[in-house]
């Protein structure tokens, strides 16, 4: 699920940070690929610090509306936390990350 961290103070920084999480097997490969990234097949790393099959990983992105998935061992997946999602080119779906 990507969540946005609330604003420490009024003025808008140019870019916010993301933090994107999944669950997964722990010891599994989880990275996060989107539109941001060119959809790099491998994703930006994720990791599992506790163990407990919770990935994590924080990007920095500008205002705008992004579509990623989660590359899970090497399985694209949608995250099953967001609610929005569209159709792609390839007759699959890709969740929606609004950034404001």
């Amino acid at each position: 699920m990507a969540q946005l961290p609330k604003e420490k103070n009024a003025t808008k920084p140019r870019t916010k940070r993301v933090v994107f999480s999944v669950r997964a097997e722990p010891g599994s490969v989880v990275g996060v690929s989107g539109d941001f990234n060119n959809w790099a097949p491998e994703g930006k790393p994720m990791s599992d610090k506790m163990g407990d099959g919770l990935f994590k990983t924080t990007v920095n992105l500008a205002p705008g509306v992004y579509e990623y998935k989660f590359v899970i061992n090497g399985t694209w997946c949608v995250d099953p936390e967001c609610k929005e999602w569209v159709q792609n080119s390839l007759g699959t779906l890709n969740s929606v990350l609004r950034v404001e």
